[in-house]
């Protein structure tokens, strides 16, 4: 797991390696000083030599210079070793994350991969920072001391060491209690989140019902959750700073007292008892610096565990070896196919779908909700992959192509459309990033967008906000099959993507599509039978199942639920756009 986060070091490798390099030399810098002391103390003051004192004084001054330019020097390369390791992570789990077919992003909720890409890559940002800076310094620097003070006086040494022991052990213990409060915090993140995310892009429903304050209520709910954990983990680090105090005191009075009838009694100096003290507060010190590390890297554990975890995310749907570039025509076939969300899952979601559709046909579907239309046609541009069976697309099994070449080839406009930020003109270039304003207009007369597009002050410069806020269901609809018309593509499924433009309109696009694209083979899932009667042919689903496939007239003969459905929706008048498309 640590092992796969290290390899995103990549090319601050150097800067990684020489940043201990750099403690390790103001460590140094740092235990010659107090030692230098006791020089000037004993060699100097006492002996009034006040040459020594200067010519001592001199080297003090540049040694703590390193020691200071080593210090800073090794900020500097740790800042920039850290903050690379963040930013390689995210871009590598940015980059698997495009990677993902549908299967492997239902694995994740979105508020979760935002908390892996944020919060958890800061933790292991600042994690990795003080593993190459105090995780080196600071035992370095306990070990120099304590080297130090045995060469000076080995019993008033050994008080030092009994107090690291003692403190190690506690430090331990107040850790392990912390490390299990903080693997419980940092997922509670992505309750959090999610519990933001889905407000802010509901805004307008928690508005419109009056829910401010039943949301308030559960984001409170939601961040006292996290308050509550960190309190746990906070009272356990809290005895930190008074044991060491404590610890620190204690190694002071019993130096000070037993040192001073040691110098009374002419076995010590009193030099030599400063450098003690100045090394005893070095160590215990030091070891605050320890503790610190491991609250930070108990903390970034989870997240290192979760941001492992996407790193090491196969897709499910990958290319073959020698996959094809091109697909022949728009022909579409089914055979035994069925096809399951998960592989355990006891019942498909789909069950012997056998279908034969000809390049240019178009083709409705139709079905009750939980039907699986979507489900259906998210086979065909291999968005998941069947369970059993195969699918083939212009002759070939789907699995043979490029998935980029069929995913070009076989233009999908979803039931939930998205927009980007940016202009009219960037969101449509989507489909074709090399198309010219001509084709563009051309794509948008023909999804009937073109239309309120002129209405607009800036016509196809104008700004869409994120999600397309500013913009209606209707409109958002048409300039999703606009972008999807761009790709010029073999095979066009529109999922329910005209639910939410009128019945007159509906008409003229699917008017459109019959003049203008002929070859293409058009696959429309609508709940308007008016939106699917003038297909070539319907499929009606049930249960995931094909319950009827034929013409319009031939389904109202034959298809029980098809003839439901249409008596259903056009008794009382029919649909006002009966002659919407003429």
């Amino acid at each position: 797991m640590y092992r796969r986060i290290l390899k995103e070091v990549k090319e601050f490798k150097a800067v990684s390696l020489i940043t201990p390099v750099f403690m390790i030399l103001e460590v140094i810098m740092e235990m010659i000083i107090p030692y230098l002391m006791a020089s000037i103390i004993d060699n100097g003051v006492n002996a009034g030599d006040m040459n020594h004192i200067i010519k001592t004084g001199m080297i003090m001054i540049v040694i703590a210079l390193l020691g200071f330019l080593s210090g800073l020097a090794g900020g500097r390369t740790g800042a920039k070793a850290s903050a690379g390791l963040a930013r390689n992570l995210r871009e590598t789990m940015f980059n698997n994350i495009q990677t993902f077919s549908f299967s492997n992003i239902d694995k994740y909720s979105t508020a979760g991969l935002v908390t892996r890409l944020t919060t958890d890559v800061n933790n292991v940002q600042m994690a990795y920072q003080m593993m190459l800076r105090m995780f080196v310094r600071a035992p370095f620097s306990m070990i120099c001391a304590m080297i130090m003070a045995y060469r000076i006086n080995a019993r008033l040494a050994s008080i030092y060491l009994i107090a690291v022991l003692i403190l190690g052990v506690i430090l331990c213990f107040i850790m392990s209690n912390a490390t299990k409060y903080f693997q419980q915090a940092f997922p509670k993140y992505d309750d959090m989140n999610a519990s933001v995310q889905e407000n802010v892009s509901a805004v307008r429903v928690v508005k419109a019902y009056v829910r401010e304050e039943e949301e308030t209520k559960k984001f409170k709910k939601t961040s006292e959750n996290i308050y509550h954990i960190f309190l746990k983990a906070e009272n356990n680090i809290i005895y930190n700073a008074p044991i060491m105090n404590a610890t620190v005191y204690t190694c002071i009075l019993l130096i000070s007292w037993i040192g001073a009838k040691m110098i009374v009694a002419g076995s010590l100096t009193t030099g030599e008892m400063m450098s003690l003290l100045t090394y005893c507060m070095n160590i215990l010190m030091n070891l605050m610096m320890v503790s610190m590390v491991f609250v930070m890297v108990s903390m970034s554990s989870a997240g290192v565990r979760r941001i492992a975890e996407i790193l090491n995310e196969k897709s499910d749907i990958t290319n073959p070896e020698n996959p094809v570039f091109e697909v022949a025509d728009g022909s579409i076939e089914f055979r035994n196919v069925d096809f399951a969300y998960k592989k355990d899952s006891k019942e498909p979601v789909l069950k012997d779908i056998n279908l034969r559709i000809k390049s240019g046909e178009t083709i409705g579907i139709i079905g009750g909700t939980g039907s699986a239309k979507t489900s259906l046609v998210n086979l065909i541009s291999r968005l998941y992959d069947v369970t059993e069976g195969e699918v083939l697309v212009g002759g070939r099994n789907v699995k043979e192509y490029d998935m980029e070449a069929l995913r070009n080839q076989v233009s999908v406009v979803l039931q939930k459309n998205v927009l980007f930020s940016g202009s009219i003109l960037e969101n449509l270039r989507w489909g074709n990033k090399e198309a010219t304003l001509e084709e563009c207009e051309h794509a948008c007369k023909l999804a009937c967008a073109d239309e309120f597009i002129q209405r607009f002050p800036d016509g196809y410069e104008t700004h869409i906000e994120q999600g397309g806020n500013n913009v209606s269901g209707g409109q958002k609809q048409r300039l999703c099959i606009a972008r999807a018309l761009l790709k010029k593509p073999k095979v066009l499924i529109l999922d329910d993507s005209t639910s939410a433009v009128d019945t007159a309109t509906d008409a003229k696009i699917r008017k459109a599509f019959a003049e203008e694209i002929p070859n293409t083979t058009k696959l429309i899932i609508a709940q308007r039978v008016s939106s699917v009667q003038s297909a070539d042919r319907i499929i009606v689903m049930e249960e995931g199942r094909i319950n009827g496939f034929g013409t319009h007239e031939e389904l109202l003969e034959t298809n029980e639920i098809y003839r439901e459905v249409y008596e259903s929706q056009t008794s009382g008048g029919g649909d006002f756009d009966e002659n919407g498309g003429e």
